[in-house]
Parts: structure tokens; C-alpha cells; sequence
């Protein structure tokens, strides 16, 4: 069965009640990157048309890919440079001869770019994603013609956050996210141990961290198989043993777990999350809604209800079937959820830490100030910023 995936939403808390916020991506990703060469020095721009694109802004199709996670793009070449307040992308134009500023459109939006130029009578796309790397100001576009170069100059909508494609792809995630994280771990919760794995040793090639399966850690631990473990003793015994396992790996950094799925699994158990808020986590979420908004009525019914352990991860990955041909395209939307996530908030990978630090004492996402001891029942007002 093909893989169908609805969205990829991002969940962040508000306040100490879980209040949580939906934020939709598009999740039919594409690689977008052309062949990329890096160019550190760069001509004195030498133009011969200069525009800013305010008039040209304007609505376009995106590209479509679905079930695939490449989609050709017509330039071969271009170079990147990011800015301290814009990214530019040069064109390389070829042979291709413009005569006047209106061979070439330029349209933008907040992450979209599409670049078009009329040649020998033929209108040719230079490029077009939806899914660019980050936010632009598309008023403050300008683009202009250098020698054989169209110059796209983009102005960032946060001048701190560094770019390092002009595309949102499994390459330049990979390489976005270490920067982000800060060492941070991720842990793969759901309902399939095998698809948590799989998706778990995807992330963990992509971003260089160590993978690692609690699956696999109580198999040669018990030196039995899952299954036997839990005809012998029972789910609860194995969901305790995981649990302690999360304890152990609360304060590794740089690694990749995934967790046991279904009813052996301590992350389906409410109680056994408090190791788990040391790391960003990640549900995958199985469904047989048909649509996106059924999807997510079903997720926010969970959450409201309490009657979903996993509705405690960070991000959601929604998935309808499941092929293992396609786990990058999964493991894409995931980095991309938690893109997301960390920049609604750039302070959360320090508050991991500091949750760590302080001994993963459940309080998790209000953190009280040391010496807290949650066993005695006292509350503290209040909590403590993150250093």
C-alpha cells in the first residue's frame, strides 16, 4: 500500500494545561535542490535590468509530487549565499538571450519562489518549489540580470535564522537541524515498533546521531524476543522495563530512539512519559481518516479526552498505510515538524537541557525551580526561565 500522508502538524505548549497549537504543512515534500555549486567569490553586479517584484507578487500553482520525494527541476545550477538579513540564489541564464525585464517573471510568497523567462518563443521555468527553507518578505523581492546570472535577492523574515539551501529538503533539514537541536535527542513514539524504527535509523543517518531501538536494548537485555517477554511476564513488566531504559537514555545526547509501539510500549502509558520530555518526540500517528480535517478531529478528540498517551509528543507525523519504500518522505516531514516547532520557540532545546539537569522530574513543560521534589505533592508557583 503506498503511503498517504495527510500532514505533518507541529505541537507546542502554551501553558502548564497542554493547551496545543496546530500548524498544517505541506507534507507531499519535494527535493527541489538542482546540482549545487558554491561560488565564494562573486562579480561586481553588472546590471542590465533591475526590479523589485512588488507588482509581480502574486498566486501560482505549486509544484505537485505525491508519493516521491524528488521532483526534476529545470535549472541544473545555482549558487547560494546566505546573508545576515537575505538570501540570494543566482541562475545561471546560459546561452539564453534576454532582451527586456518582462522575459523574465518572478513570483514569491512567504515560502514559495517560482522563476520564469520567455526564450525563443517558449516560456522555461528556472525554478519553482513551494517549500522554500524558510520565511521571506516577498514585498521586499528584487532580482536582477548579471551577466549570464538572473540574481533573486530574498529578504528573511527572521534575519537570525540561518539558511542553508534556498529549498526545504532532506538534505538541507539534515544539515538546518543539527544547528537547531543543539544535541538535542529525538525520540519515535507509535503505534508500530517497526515503523518507529525505521523512521528512528533514517533521522539518526541523516543528522549523524547514534540510533538506537529500546526494542532491540530489552531483547539483549532479557536475551529473549519482545513477544516471549510479554507471554512470560506480561505487557506491564515489559512497559516497566522501557521505562527504565528512558531513564538511562534521558541524558545521552545525540541520539535517535524508538520506542516500543502498541500496547508494550511505555510511551502508550501516560505515567511513563517523564524521561521521555528530555528529548523532542515524535508520534507517529497511523489513521484511516481520509481527509486532513478528520484527521486532526480525531487528534484533537484524543488529546481533549486524555485517552491518547502519544497525544504528549511534541510533533505529530500523520501516515495513512504504510510502505517502507517511502520512510524518507516520512523522516522529511519529521525534521520539518520540528523545524517547525523549534522556531515558535528557539529557547525550547536549552529548556530540554535544562530539564535534564535538574533530574527529568516530570515537570515537564513548566519546569520548578530546584530543590522541587515531585513526590511530596507540594506545588510551587511558578517556574524558572531557561538559562
Amino acid at each position: 500500500m503506498a503511503t498517504s500522508l495527510f500532514s505533518t502538524t507541529c505541537l507546542h505548549y502554551r501553558n502548564s494545561q497542554n493547551s496545543l497549537a496546530f500548524v498544517l504543512l505541506n507534507t507531499s515534500f519535494c527535493n527541489l535542490r538542482p546540482n549545487l555549486t558554491f561560488k565564494k567569490k562573486f562579480s561586481s553586479p553588472k546590471h542590465r535590468f533591475l526590479s523589485n517584484n512588488v507588482s509581480l507578487v502574486g498566486r501560482f500553482n505549486p509544484v505537485s509530487c505525491r508519493s516521491t520525494s524528488t521532483a526534476p527541476v529545470n535549472t541544473r545550477d545555482y549558487e547560494f549565499t546566505d546573508g545576515a538579513t537575505e538570501v540570494e540564489l543566482r541562475l545561471n541564464l546560459g546561452n539564453r538571450d534576454i532582451e527586456i525585464s518582462r522575459d523574465i517573471f518572478v513570483a514569491a510568497n512567504e515560502s514559495s519562489l517560482m522563476v520564469k523567462m520567455h526564450n525563443s518563443g517558449s516560456l522555461v521555468t528556472l525554478i519553482e518549489t513551494n517549500h522554500l527553507y524558510g520565511k521571506i518578505k516577498p514585498a521586499e523581492t528584487i532580482w536582477y540580470v548579471d551577466e549570464d546570472e538572473l540574481v533573486v535577492n530574498l529578504k528573511k523574515h527572521d534575519s537570525d535564522f540561518k539558511w542553508p539551501d534556498i529549498v526545504e529538503s532532506w538534505e538541507s533539514l539534515s544539515v538546518g537541524l543539527q544547528q537547531l537541536l543543539k544535541g538535542t535527542s529525538i525520540y519515535i513514539v507509535g503505534e508500530s515498533t517497526e515503523i518507529n524504527q525505521k523512521i528512528a535509523r533514517e533521522l539518526a543517518v541523516g543528522l549523524g546521531y547514534t540510533p538506537l531501538s529500546t526494542s532491540d536494548l530489552l531483547e539483549a537485555f532479557s536475551n529473549q524476543p519482545i513477544d516471549s517477554w510479554v507471554i512470560a511476564e506480561g505487557v506491564d513488566s515489559v512497559a516497566q522495563a522501557e521505562a527504565a531504559v528512558f531513564e538511562s537514555l534521558s541524558s545521552h545526547v545525540r541520539a535517535v530512539v524508538a520506542t516500543l509501539g502498541g500496547t508494550h510500549g511505555a510511551a502508550g502509558r501516560t505515567d511513563k512519559w517523564r524521561h521521555l520530555y528530555a528529548g523532542f518526540t515524535v508520534w507517529l500517528s497511523q489513521s484511516e481518516s481520509t481527509d486532513e480535517d478528520s484527521a486532526k478531529e480525531k487528534d484533537w478528540k484524543n488529546i481533549n479526552e486524555g485517552s491518547q498517551a502519544y497525544s504528549n509528543a511534541d510533533v505529530v507525523v500523520k501516515l495513512g498505510g504504510w510502505d517502507p519504500a517511502y520512510s524518507k518522505t516520512l523522516a522529511q516531514a519529521s525534521l520539518s515538524a520540528i523545524k517547525m516547532l523549534i522556531l515558535s520557540d528557539k529557547k525550547l532545546p536549552g529548556k530540554k537541557n535544562l530539564y535534564i539537569r535538574l533530574g527529568c522530574r516530570g515537570d515537564w513543560p513548566n519546569i520548578k525551580p530546584p530543590g522541587w521534589d515531585p513526590s511530596s505533592g507540594a506545588d510551587i508557583s511558578g517556574g524558572i526561565v531557561q538559562e
